[in-house]
């Protein structure tokens, strides 16, 4: 239920009703909780423009409540961290962002997140009590029943870490670990350009390459938790040794390092994304070629994902989105070159809305839906 009023923003008892199948009685008597409890509020400014469909009480609007606490979000990225503190809505109240050779240094990490987190909620001033939880995305496959690092993982060094017991003990709220590509897509769902669509997938391109489905209005891992690893797979034979172990992985190929590393010979190997896009902006033909490149290579790689789910939206996220247009004219070139014109017309490419804070609101996302049921706990 609170995952449909996120979704939705505002919407009545009746709406909440009719979106989640539960009874109206069922609603009336969880609303009532959670607006004792302080997490939901009624908008009963607008109830006098709104009319009931049977011409009695009009609905009266609920939406979480900015007021009634706070919920922590955290991507651990492969080099660096980003921690959030946002309010129910998922307005952001705090944010500190860290370069970190995260992959390596587990208990750095995870010190660094917990010491940030508090600090964020004292300097917001809210009190500790009404923080609810913790999301942390994950750049690594996960398991899908309990959420835990899928063993062996591509993060060596962090085998046998319990990321949620650990933060848990630190913090002392209910913590909840995701993929970081399922939670992208999860936040974009949720508060960003994928809005009201049912079908989609989400296309994380950052250090690493992943993507993240919803499919039927519901988030999909798949059997054991890893749907999505679109950069593990390999494009190109005897290409560079990926982190998997694996050779010519998408995502030694269009990941941000294998982005960049293409401009090593003419702009030499500190090319960063953001001297990428400068490139494209002063129209400068070797950015044009290998950003299309990369454009064309992910449009093959998402071609038969789309020939087989048929989804509405491909959303493109994360730290090389930020090329553009440019990338995402390549994409589309491919889809409609592979895909038959009755998919390919219905499908829709375009860039995240959330930019590099995509996937610690998908944390937050979680952790609001996975501890609403602590709210409701007597």
């Amino acid at each position: 239920m609170l995952e449909t009023v996120q979704r939705r923003g505002r919407i009545s008892r009746v709406g909440i009703a009719r979106a989640t199948g539960l009874s109206r009685t069922t609603v009336s008597s969880l609303v009532a909780e959670l607006l004792a409890e302080g997490v939901l509020t009624e908008s009963p400014g607008d109830a006098g423009r709104r009319t009931s469909t049977s011409g009695g009480r009009p609905a009266t609007p609920l939406t979480l409540n900015p007021d009634g606490g706070g919920v922590l979000g955290v991507h651990l990225r492969h080099a660096g961290i980003r921690v959030l503190f946002t309010d129910l809505s998922g307005g952001v109240l705090g944010e500190r962002y860290r370069a970190l050779d995260v992959d390596h240094l587990p208990d750095d990490a995870l010190a660094y997140v917990a010491d940030t987190a508090l600090d964020l909620v004292a300097a917001a001033g809210r009190d500790a009590g009404r923080v609810f939880g913790m999301g942390v995305a994950v750049s690594a496959p996960m398991q899908s029943r309990s959420h835990t690092l899928r063993t062996p993982s591509v993060l060596a060094d962090w085998s046998g870490v319990d990321i949620a017991a650990r933060l848990r003990e630190r913090i002392g709220v209910p913590v909840h670990v995701g993929n970081d590509a399922n939670l992208g897509a999860l936040a974009e769902w949720t508060f960003g350009a994928a809005r009201g669509a049912d079908d989609l997938i989400y296309v994380m391109l950052s250090d690493g390459v992943g993507a993240g489905l919803i499919l039927n209005g519901r988030p999909y891992e798949g059997a054991t938790g890893s749907a999505g690893e679109l950069g593990h797979i390999s494009v190109i034979d005897g290409g560079y040794v990926c982190r998997c172990g694996n050779r010519g992985c998408l995502e030694t190929v269009i990941g941000a390092r294998g982005l960049t590393s293409a401009f090593a010979h003419t702009r030499g190997p500190e090319t960063t994304i953001a001297d990428v896009v400068a490139l494209l902006a002063a129209d400068d033909p070797g950015a044009r070629r290998v950003v299309a490149d990369a454009g064309h290579m992910l449009g093959r790689a998402l071609a038969g994902i789309c020939a087989m789910l048929e989804p509405r939206l491909v959303v493109i996220g994360g730290e090389v989105a930020a090329v553009g247009r440019t990338l995402l004219d390549g994409v589309r070139d491919v889809l409609a070159q592979r895909l038959p014109p009755a998919i390919s017309q219905g499908v829709t490419v375009t860039t995240g809305r959330l930019g590099d804070r995509a996937e610690a609101l998908g944390a937050i996302a979680l952790a609001t839906h996975s501890t609403s049921a602590h709210l409701l706990t007597p």
